[in-house]
């Protein structure tokens, strides 16, 4: 336990690696991917390998944890000798999980909660909670991380393109993305999280290859705001694409790159994208 006694609680769709897991002793809230038989805890009890599997057979449906759930990781992270939690969730435009922890916690007697609100996925959420666990170890206190977390929720940007909108369509989760014809006329949008956490459109190309390549000019003209950054490069099943897009990214950065991570998306999130899902986190560290 750090000597500020914070500790860091993530959801799972901010798809923090694991190894970054266990370097800061982050505690973690699943969510849930239910079938019609049977539900499962994202990324414990079921892999993002089994969700695409079964796609074709069942599109399964999301939830957020239970509220037993949110107070038992409360309880355990109180009996560890904390006193505050940051809590860092993806988009409430997006899920509801932020906005039931928010409940839980305010009800809930013994801690300290700064609940974040990232407005952002995937990774592009879970940077906030890393960089939780850089200040920690550097000394900062539960107030200043709180003050600094604030001002840095913008220096956050994902970019993502899939091979459908199937999924989002299916699953609600379409925001402000157009379809644009695209099952016609083959235009893939690069999507990405607004001021809101919502889903829209940045740009839009014709096929699969120069939507990837958007995505890396768009991805890499963000890194050049700032000197340094975090990068991520994260997959739907889309292993094989991913170290030619690490590549061309590499090719075109202006900034130095502190960190630098790749992985799969968490299942719950690959239920709304579905395979193919190619995406790049930036994270402005100044």
């Amino acid at each position: 336990m750090n000597k500020q006694k914070t500790a860091i609680l993530v959801d799972s769709c901010c798809d923090v690696p694991k190894e970054y897991l266990e370097k800061y002793n982050m505690y973690l809230l699943p969510l849930k991917v239910i079938y019609k038989n049977e539900e499962y805890l994202d990324g414990i009890t079921i892999s993002p390998e089994e969700v695409y599997r079964r796609l074709e057979v069942e599109i399964p449906t999301t939830s957020l944890p239970e509220g037993r759930d949110i107070i038992r990781v409360f309880d355990e992270i109180k009996n560890d000798g904390y006193e505050n939690v940051i809590v860092i969730s993806i988009s409430s435009g997006l899920s509801g999980t932020n906005g039931f922890i928010n409940i839980i916690a305010n009800d809930y007697e013994g801690l300290n909660f700064k609940i974040v609100d990232t407005k952002n996925i995937a990774l592009a959420a879970g940077f906030h909670a890393i960089q939780t666990g850089m200040y920690l170890e550097e000394g900062l206190s539960y107030e200043e991380i709180c003050a600094k977390l604030e001002g840095q929720l913008s220096k956050s940007k994902i970019f993502f393109v899939l091979k459908t909108l199937e999924y989002l369509q299916k699953g609600g989760r379409i925001g402000l993305v157009a379809s644009l014809l695209g099952n016609v006329f083959n235009f893939k949008p690069i999507i990405s999280c607004n001021e809101e956490g919502i889903y829209y459109t940045v740009s839009k190309v014709r096929g699969r290859k120069k939507s990837i390549d958007k995505m890396i000019e768009l991805a890499a003209e963000e890194c050049g705001k700032y000197k340094k950054a975090i990068i991520a490069i994260s997959h739907g099943d889309a292993l094989p694409e991913v170290n030619d897009v690490k590549v061309a990214l590499m090719e075109k950065l202006s900034c130095s790159i502190v960190e630098y991570m790749e992985g799969q998306i968490s299942p719950c999130l690959g239920v709304h994208t579905g395979p193919g899902t190619l995406a790049i986190g930036v994270y402005g560290v100044e």
